[in-house]
């Protein structure tokens, strides 16, 4: 039976990827309690529906920097999509297109940007790491404006890698033919060999800049013309500092639980992020949104939408692309029931009322 929902597409996908495979893309940091935080936290709060609002025609669209999406739901960016099905992120691309929502791509795909883009003709956002190499992440940029990239992501939770216990117990590196595609020019695709533990870890303790401060973000808003968003923030004062430095968004996230073990859920952390933004930005979220009604949960809560990463990717190793697009039209349905029995015709009804806890 075709999955109905995004819990059996992760049971039907755990049967069809390689264990390393599964294991690096479900897995979290150390003992995986934000993992598990991020998901359980939604299921804490409750909806105070409303009743005999005249809920017939519905409307579950919404506007994210200036791009109008089919309802409040992104992709985010994750790594590696051709271990999943050989398409990978040109199969995402298609996918979220025929959806009618932004994909985000990964720095660290197995895809060149100029191919992903050109796969399909839906709006694309770039996720960005800064190198110790700036030459290296100013060819990244250049590259996503030539391409069409509407807004950058950069991720700021990465100081230094989390520890992925799974990924050091496999060992974890790419399969053969794979590599870091967008980093090739510079000869850079590669994990490094002949090392015990995650070689993507050991990437990205040798390559990354872990000495990134809030100055960075200004060089980098220097360099582009493209709006930059922060992914990875979940205290309040970064939020603040966000907006005092540029930030065109603000992305609350904790890496999916792949970083600092024991950071806070990001539901938990969304309101008072969107206390301390105060409306001069838009706030989103990832992290554990797996039904309907957690989008709405999210939205009334002051995000302005939310991204899903591994849902997609069990999508894409069920059945490549139908089986991304699946995904995001079953969570659209899924909100758009939510939204009804809210007693919310759009968007915008859904106030922060509705979680009253």
């Amino acid at each position: 039976m075709e999955p109905v929902n995004l819990a059996e597409f992760e049971e039907v996908a755990r049967g069809k990827l390689a264990r390393e495979a599964y294991e690096y893309y479900a897995g979290g940091a150390n003992d995986e309690v934000t993992l598990r935080a991020n998901g359980e936290a939604y299921g804490k709060l409750a909806l105070y529906h409303r009743v005999l609002r005249d809920v017939a025609v519905r409307e579950t669209s919404v506007e994210v920097l200036g791009e109008r999406i089919s309802f409040p739901v992104m992709v985010a960016p994750t790594a590696f999509q051709r271990m999943a099905c050989d398409e990978g992120e040109c199969a995402t691309a298609r996918a979220a297109a025929r959806a009618g929502t932004i994909m985000v791509m990964s720095t660290l795909a197995t895809t060149v940007i100029e191919d992903v883009v050109a796969a399909a003709e839906g709006p694309k956002w770039f996720q960005l790491y800064i190198y110790k190499d700036r030459g290296v992440t100013l060819d990244l940029v250049r590259r996503a404006e030539a391409a069409g990239c509407r807004a950058l992501v950069l991720t700021v939770d990465t100081a230094v890698w989390g520890q992925r216990e799974a990924d050091v117990r496999n060992s974890f590196t790419l399969p053969d033919g794979l590599t870091v595609a967008n980093l090739a020019t510079h000869a850079k695709e590669h994990f490094p060999e002949g090392m015990a533990g995650s070689g993507l870890a050991a990437y990205a303790a040798a390559l990354l800049d872990a000495s990134l401060t809030w100055k960075d973000l200004e060089w980098l808003r220097g360099q582009t013309k493209l709006p930059v968003l922060l992914k990875g923030v979940v205290h309040p004062d970064d939020a603040r500092a966000a907006v005092e430095h540029g930030a065109a968004a603000v992305i609350v996230s904790n890496h999916g639980g792949r970083q600092l073990d024991s950071s806070p859920a990001t539901i938990e952390a969304l309101p008072g992020v969107v206390e301390a933004v105060a409306g001069k930005i838009p706030v989103l979220i990832d992290g554990g949104v797996r039904r309907g009604t957690d989008v709405v949960k999210a939205v009334a809560l002051g995000a302005k939408a939310v991204l899903i990463g591994r849902p997609i990717l069990w999508g894409l190793a069920v059945n490549g692309e139908e089986g991304a697009y699946r995904v995001l039209e079953l969570l659209k349905a899924e909100f758009d029931l939510a939204m009804a029995l809210c007693g919310a015709r759009t968007v915008g009804e859904i106030g922060r009322d509705l979680v009253v806890g």
